[in-house]
């Protein structure tokens, strides 16, 4: 303390930025290492709040230099006030004289920012999320004396509102003044968005604190009143009414989770009694209307806006993810009528092609509240409009199919697909999905692939909605036992992989051959996998009766994967995922078909598990030690421990190790390399085919203690191979669950005495 006293005296180093910046950063530790009840009681405490408070104010009015480094110092700030209540010593923290100084020092200096904002590209208002975590520490500062902080917010933003709603009655005003009001309006409302974070306060009860919310909140609803009224709903394209209607966005889903919750409703009385006088708002389920129809006019009005239209829809979404608020929203008008008009005429933006990754949250919110009730009619009612656009698409000739028309309603058509599913989460709501788009609609899928597989701009939303469609998340691909749905629904995925990958790999490669190759080539892996793991299609029924959709699907995932050099699997990170998670079930479930493809195949997937292991991703490097242990389980119980191998799979295993018998020598030196020179998160998954690895065969095992010892110091050679019989101590030749866990026990021991100098 004494240190930064003599700083804040002298000044001495605080020119340089990054000592300034650094100075607000070990203020900002100040409260986190020291108890307030420690500070005041240090002897220089009184002289040193007051020079922090100074700083800290100069460094408010300086905003070009303070930048970022100011919230260091709120921070400190902030924290003392949140220590106020656990004070009990007698020595005063003139905290009461201070704070309510920066908290106003605070908001006039973003004033002053509008003011001179130069450089729009750099304007915070642009970064809606860091502003608000840059905020986080405000609120607190501002509920220490949250009377006397409203009146000042309130007093400031006033004259703003008259000023802003006299605009709205013009014709015409100058562009660059109103600007600033915007600006300066959405501080104010990203402030007020802040306060809303939270409901605990210091000195305030809890009923005079939901008054106060009440006299700030209902100036931002005042404002929504005027914004989109008169001259200002002309102004959509303009930047300015962009960033003031983020804020509002923003306070609305401040507001909501302490105030519309479904926890929130019934103990937020004096809130909406006050709001009740001021605006006539009596209820939360008003309050909602309000908040709707603001999300309705932005997905009206906001047609070039991408960032207001996803900020809308997350907002949107957040309300109708909660069951009781959903239940709530189907009460209104203005959901009623999302609910069943959500065309393009009556919302723009989902005919903007920029904005169509926002299709998908769209629907995907949409989705929540067509399953909210039960009802056959409604759904189908819900779904006419997309049933409208796949009957034009159906209907249309293969000779107009590759039109820039066709092409973009079948992009919007599988973005706002993939929405309804995402919110289908249980049995009855995917089962009245599935039976709406199967069999009626499905092949519209297959001949949009077969026509567009060379554009990815529509293969990679048709592909995500497949996905999505198989994934069998909380169990929601759950038929009847009598039901075939599970086998017609992976025949349908067997045909669009066949048809995407033949089209796919007869192309010649382009210079982006990620965006126009793997990533479809990664998104069909991630659907094969998904349907193979569903656990809804029994996969024996089709070798059974003669139907070749499983072994169509996998010789083309086969193919496509050969497709690519292994550099490219690895250099790509969400191929490398899907790749990875396709081998680990290829292994696990349908090894037979792994060792019935040629010689270049199995080494190419073998190769690849060997790289694999090495990644730092210990999801990946799991899956490949997982699929190893499959591989040497199989060999350890159909080919070491029998005289002969049982069926044509096995033989081939066994060609194929004989054709190269330092196979599973080499992969074991990568596991133990793994184990016990690196800082691996699972030893677990590691260890597991260690020892299948191990117990294939003797000579193995005496191979790889000959190589690690010849890596290691002469004197250390007696003492290591010590570690060596430790860890097969009381290991029997086996793969029972309880000899794998003594092994892993085991190998845990030897890696640390391994280690040991």
């Amino acid at each position: 303390m004494m240190g930064t006293k003599e700083i804040l005296q002298s000044g001495q180093g605080l020119a340089q930025h990054e000592n300034y910046h650094e100075f607000c950063r070990l203020l900002g530790r100040f409260r986190v290492n020291y108890q307030l009840s420690e500070l005041v009681n240090v002897d220089v405490y009184r002289d040193w709040i007051h020079l922090v408070a100074e700083f800290t104010l100069k460094s408010l009015q300086s905003w070009q230099w303070s930048s970022s480094s100011v919230y260091h110092l709120l921070g400190l700030w902030s924290r003392m006030v949140s220590s106020v209540p656990y004070l009990k010593a007698d020595a005063p923290s003139l905290l009461d004289e201070f704070v309510p100084k920066i908290t106003e020092g605070f908001i006039a200096s973003r004033f002053d920012s509008v003011q001179s904002q130069d450089d729009p590209l750099e304007n915070p208002l642009d970064n809606v999320e860091l502003l608000q975590d840059q905020l986080d520490c405000f609120p607190s500062l501002c509920r220490f004396q949250y009377e006397a902080c409203s009146v000042y917010i309130i007093k400031m933003m006033e004259p703003m509102l008259q000023k802003y709603n006299e605009i709205a009655q013009l014709q015409a005003y100058d562009n660059s003044e109103l600007s600033i009001i915007e600006a300066k309006l959405a501080w104010i409302i990203h402030i007020i968005a802040a306060i809303m974070k939270i409901r605990q306060c210091v000195g305030c009860s809890a009923d005079s604190q939901e008054v106060i919310d009440a006299e700030l909140s209902a100036r931002v609803l005042q404002l929504i009143n005027i914004t989109d009224s008169g001259l200002h709903s002309q102004r959509y394209a303009e930047v300015g009414k962009q960033r003031l209607d983020r804020a509002v966005l923003t306070f609305f889903q401040n507001f909501r989770k302490s105030y519309v919750g479904d926890l929130a409703i019934n103990s937020s009385k004096q809130l909406y009694g006050r709001l009740s006088e001021l605006l006539g708002l009596q209820d939360h389920l008003i309050l909602l209307n309000v908040i709707v129809s603001k999300i309705a006019t932005n997905l009206k009005f906001y047609t070039e806006c991408e960032e207001v239209i996803g900020h809308t829809l997350k907002l949107f979404l957040e309300l109708a993810s909660g069951y009781m608020i959903g239940k709530q929203l189907l009460k209104l008008d203005s959901v009623k009528f999302l609910v069943s008009n959500h065309t393009r005429e009556h919302f723009p933006f989902l005919e903007d092609h920029r904005c169509s990754r926002n299709r998908t949250t769209f629907y995907y919110t949409l989705g929540w509240l067509i399953f909210v009730e039960d009802s056959p009619i409604e759904f189908n009612s819900a779904m006419e409009p997309l049933a409208k656009v796949f009957l034009a698409l159906e209907s249309t000739p293969d000779a107009v199919f590759r039109s820039a028309p066709a092409k973009y309603s079948l992009i919007g058509l599988m973005r706002d697909l993939r929405g309804i599913v995402m919110a289908t989460n249980s049995r009855r709501t995917y089962g009245q999905l599935f039976e709406w788009l199967y069999p009626a609609h499905l092949p519209l899928l297959l001949r949009g692939i077969s026509h567009w597989a060379d554009s990815p701009e529509v293969t990679t939303p048709l592909l995500k909605f497949m996905a999505e469609f198989v994934l069998n998340k909380a169990q929601r691909l759950t038929f009847d036992s009598s039901s075939v749905n599970g086998i017609l629904l992976f025949r349908e995925v067997s045909k669009l992989l066949v048809a995407y990958g033949s089209r796919i790999m007869s192309c010649p490669n382009v210079a982006d051959i990620y965006s126009f190759k793997y990533k479809g080539i990664w998104i069909c892996l991630t659907i094969l996998t998904r349907a193979l793991v569903g656990n809804y299609c029994s996969f024996g029924v089709f070798e059974l009766y003669g139907d070749s959709a499983l072994a169509d699907a996998l010789d083309i995932a086969l193919k496509m994967i050969l497709s690519i050099p292994l550099a490219d699997v690895l250099a790509f990170r969400k191929l490398t995922r899907a790749y990875f998670a396709f081998v680990d079930v290829l292994f696990k479930s349908h090894m037979t078909f792994v060792l019935n493809s040629d010689s270049s195949a199995f080494m190419h997937f073998v190769g690849s598990l060997e790289s694999g292991l090495r990644d730092l991703d210990t999801t990946i490097s799991s899956q490949c030690a997982s699929a190893v242990d499959e591989l040497a389980t199989y060999y350890f119980n159909n080919i070491t421990m029998r005289e002969a191998p049982p069926s044509q799979a096995a033989v081939n295993l066994a060609q194929r190790i004989a054709e190269c018998p330092t196979l599973f020598l080499e992969i074991l030196k990568t596991l133990f390399e793994i184990v016990l020179f690196e800082d691996y998160g699972s030893q677990w998954s590691l260890s597991r085919p260690m020892l299948s690895l191990i117990l294939l065969s003797e000579q193995i095992f005496t191979d790889l203690q000959a190589h690690l010892l010849a890596s290691q110091p002469v004197e250390q050679h007696q003492r290591l191979a010590l570690c060596f019989d430790k860890l097969m101590a009381d290991i029997n030749r086996t793969l029972e669950p309880k000899n794998r866990d003594r092994f892993t026990q085991n190998l845990n021991v030897f890696k640390n005495e391994f280690r040991t100098k």
